[in-house]
C-alpha cells in the first residue's frame, strides 16, 4: 500500500501536508464568518498563498499540497454542474450559437492584445508574453511555451496569475453587484432531491467512470468534462435527481484553493511581484472586454448579462462553475463557453506561436 501511495502522490512530506490543508480549511472557515464569496475556495487560497509567499515552513518544510488530490476531488464540482441538466436544456442551448460565435471573436481579441500590452512594457520577451496572455488552457500553454523557449518561471506565474486574478476579482464583483456574498453559505449550492443510497451509486459512477472517460479521450478539462456529461445525462433521464451535499463541495473547494496557493511556494518575491504587475495589467484588458461582450452579446442570446460576463471571463471551468452555482444561472450554458474557450485558447497558441520570435 505504500508503495501504491508514494507512486501515485510522489513523496511529499505528509505532517505537512496535513498543517497545509489545515490552514487551508482555517481559511475558509475564516473567509466563511467575514461573509467573503466563495469563502471556502478564496479563503484556502489567500490564507495557504500567503504562507507560501511569507516563507512559511510548518514542521521545516514549505507548504505542500499534493496536486494529484486535486484531480480526484475536482469530479465532484463536475457532478454538481451535471446535476442542473434538465430535459429542455436541448431546446434552450440553440440560443446560444450567438455567444459561442461572439466567443471565437473575443479569445483571439483578448490574446492579441494582452500579449501587444505586455511585450509593450519591455519587462519579458516575446514568446513568454505570447504564452503568458492565453485566456485558457493553463497546463497546455506552459507546456508549449517551455517547448517553445519561453522564460517558463515567468510563464507559470503570469499564467497562474490571470486564473487567481479572475478567481477572486469575479466573485467579488457578483457579490458588488447582488448586495450579498456570493456563495456564502459554504461556497456554493445546487438544489437536489434527498440522497439515498442508489443516487450515491450513481453519481460516484458518473464521477468516476466520468473522470477516466474523460482524460483517456484527452478531452478538454476532461477530469471535469467527463463527470458533467455523465451526471448530466443521469439526470436528463430521470435515473436520480440528487446531487453531492453541501459539506462535500466545500471540502472539494478547500482542496481546490489549497493546491492553487502552494504553487506560490519557494518563488522569488520580486519575480512574483513583476507578474503580478504584468498579470493585472492583462486581468483589466481581458476582463474589461468581457463586460463589454456581455452587454453586447446578452440582448441576442436572452441570457443575462452577468451569466454571458460569467461565460466569457477567462477563469477556471470549475471555479466559474461553482459561482454560477451559486447564483443560480444557466450553469451549462457557462459551462459550454468555457469549453470553448479552453479549446480556442490552445488552438490560437498552436495555430500563432511558432511565428512569435
Amino acid at each position: 500500500m505504500r508503495f501504491r501511495v508514494s507512486t501515485f502522490f510522489g513523496t511529499p512530506h505528509w505532517p505537512t501536508v496535513a498543517l497545509t490543508y489545515a490552514l487551508g480549511a482555517s481559511g475558509g472557515l475564516a473567509a466563511k464568518a467575514a461573509h467573503l464569496p466563495l469563502p471556502m475556495l478564496l479563503g484556502s487560497l489567500l490564507a495557504v498563498g500567503a504562507a507560501a509567499i511569507g516563507g512559511f515552513r510548518p514542521m521545516g518544510h514549505l507548504p505542500q499540497a499534493p496536486q494529484k488530490l486535486r484531480m480526484i476531488v475536482i469530479p465532484v464540482i463536475g457532478v454538481a454542474i451535471g446535476g442542473s441538466a434538465r430535459p429542455e436544456i436541448l431546446a434552450e442551448a440553440a440560443a446560444w450559437i450567438p455567444s459561442l460565435a461572439a466567443l471565437c471573436l473575443f479569445i483571439p481579441f483578448v490574446h492579441y492584445g494582452g500579449y501587444r500590452l505586455l511585450v509593450a512594457t519591455g519587462q519579458t520577451d516575446r514568446r513568454t508574453a505570447f504564452y503568458g496572455t492565453a485566456p485558457g488552457g493553463l497546463v497546455e500553454t506552459v507546456q508549449m511555451g517551455e517547448e517553445a523557449g519561453a522564460d517558463i518561471q515567468m510563464l507559470a506565474m503570469l499564467q497562474f496569475l490571470r486564473l487567481i486574478i479572475t478567481i477572486v476579482f469575479v466573485p467579488l464583483a457578483f457579490t458588488w453587484m447582488e448586495g450579498h456574498a456570493v456563495g456564502s453559505a459554504g461556497g456554493a449550492r445546487v438544489a437536489g432531491a434527498a440522497l439515498h443510497a442508489a443516487d450515491v451509486g450513481i453519481l460516484a459512477v458518473c464521477a468516476v467512470v466520468g473522470a477516466v472517460i474523460g482524460l483517456r479521450l484527452k478531452l478538454p478539462a476532461g477530469h471535469v468534462l467527463g463527470p458533467i456529461v455523465l451526471s448530466g445525462a443521469a439526470h436528463v433521464a430521470g435515473l436520480t435527481q440528487a446531487v453531492p451535499p453541501g459539506w462535500m463541495i466545500a471540502a472539494a473547494q478547500v482542496v481546490i484553493g489549497t493546491s492553487l496557493g502552494v504553487r506560490f511556494a519557494g518563488m522569488p518575491k520580486g519575480r512574483i511581484l513583476v507578474a503580478l504587475r504584468l498579470a493585472l495589467m492583462n486581468a483589466v484588458l481581458t476582463i474589461g472586454t468581457a463586460v463589454g461582450f456581455a452587454f453586447a452579446v446578452a440582448p441576442v442570446t436572452g441570457e443575462p448579462v452577468r451569466a454571458v460576463f460569467l461565460a466569457f471571463a477567462p477563469g477556471g471551468l470549475v471555479e466559474m462553475g461553482l459561482i454560477a452555482l451559486s447564483l443560480k444561472m444557466s450553469i451549462l450554458y457557462v459551462t459550454a463557453h468555457h469549453l470553448l474557450r479552453i479549446i480556442l485558447a490552445v488552438s490560437f497558441v498552436r495555430a500563432f506561436g511558432r511565428r512569435v520570435g
